[in-house]
């Protein structure tokens, strides 16, 4: 296993990390159970996680899973989507973040996270008063590295220059989302990681089974996480997804590889990714993403998958200058 560091912190993780969305919920303990050792197996050592969940029971399983190697592993959990109807059960206030912080390192049965994710964007709470609230729980040990998903890059680099003019504990790493279908990410976001040595974890390689060989431009399975969840319905509404499915699929049947294992590989091959991080709901669903451990790709393989996708518009309009 050739572990990467995680960008300016030392920090030394598998070039894979393992999510846990499906512990508790379309995994069973016992199938939870199955992928973790898998994993472990596998060589990995970095686990992504939140308080929201399965309502929570993510944490808890993947606490019990990791309490005879906590110390060997880099586990990481989120704040900020709701956890109930009331008015206070969501956002990024000392408040809440103080709470959450509570009751996931409760459910985790670990006195520390490594890295804590701010979930989500929360336009009602002051930066200022989110980034030092994450500093005093560095400050007490209660977590390690702060971090930021699903934030623009605007957002993010406002936060990195409150935290380096208070001398606050800044963001480490971000957590967007990065697929051959959604490379939105390479306009603003990578490019800014790789400028303030960000680490980037990023989420959904597989587009939310898009990319898994199932969909085309002319069919689909008879159900699917695309089919099911209206979140990723609307997601991958456009037809262009679903060409550049059909586009992708065709590319690895030519290559003799399992679609869900160029997918990742993809994702991994970028300079600014730390580590893709990969969902299963079982152990078949698992092998094909895991076995991207051993994909390296040449510079002329990304080249041909990126051709195989529509560039992302640049963060300005003089595009005629480049």
């Amino acid at each position: 296993m050739n572990y990467r560091v995680l960008a300016g912190t030392g920090v030394q993780v598998s070039p894979i990390c393992f999510g846990t969305m499906s512990f508790g919920g379309d995994a069973d303990e016992e199938m939870s159970a199955a992928m973790f050792r898998q994993c472990r197996e596998a060589g990995i050592n970095f686990f992504d996680c939140a308080n929201v969940y399965s309502n929570g029971m993510a944490e808890q399983i993947l606490g019990k899973l990791s309490a005879d190697c906590r110390d060997e592993l880099v586990i990481t959990s989120k704040v900020c989507m709701p956890i109930g109807e009331g008015p206070n059960t969501r956002g990024l206030s000392r408040r809440f973040i103080l709470l959450n912080i509570e009751q996931s390192l409760k459910r985790l049965g670990t006195d520390r996270l490594d890295i804590y994710f701010v979930h989500h964007y929360d336009p009602l709470t002051p930066m200022d008063e989110t980034l030092k609230v994450l500093d005093d729980l560095v400050r007490q040990g209660k977590i390690l590295y702060p971090a930021v998903s699903n934030w623009s890059a605007w957002q993010t680099a406002k936060a990195l220059g409150i935290s380096d003019r208070n001398r606050l504990a800044r963001f480490v790493c971000l957590q967007p989302m990065y697929s051959l279908a959604k490379r939105q990410a390479e306009v603003e976001l990578l490019p800014l990681a790789e400028s303030e040595q960000l680490g980037v974890i990023s989420y959904s390689p597989l587009g939310g089974g898009l990319l898994t060989g199932k969909y085309t431009a002319s069919s689909k399975p008879d159900s699917g996480r695309l089919l099911d969840n209206k979140m990723y319905t609307r997601r991958y509404a456009a037809s262009i997804y679903y060409d550049v499915a059909e586009k992708f699929s065709a590319y690895a049947k030519e290559q003799g590889k399992h679609p869900a294992t160029l997918a990742v590989a993809w994702v991994k091959s970028h300079p600014a990714i730390t580590a893709p991080i990969i969902g299963a709901r079982n152990l078949e669903q698992l092998e094909p993403s895991l076995a991207a451990l051993e994909m390296d790709l040449t510079d002329g393989q990304r080249e041909e998958i990126t051709s195989l996708s529509i560039d992302p518009p640049p963060a300005t309009d003089r595009a005629e200058e480049r």
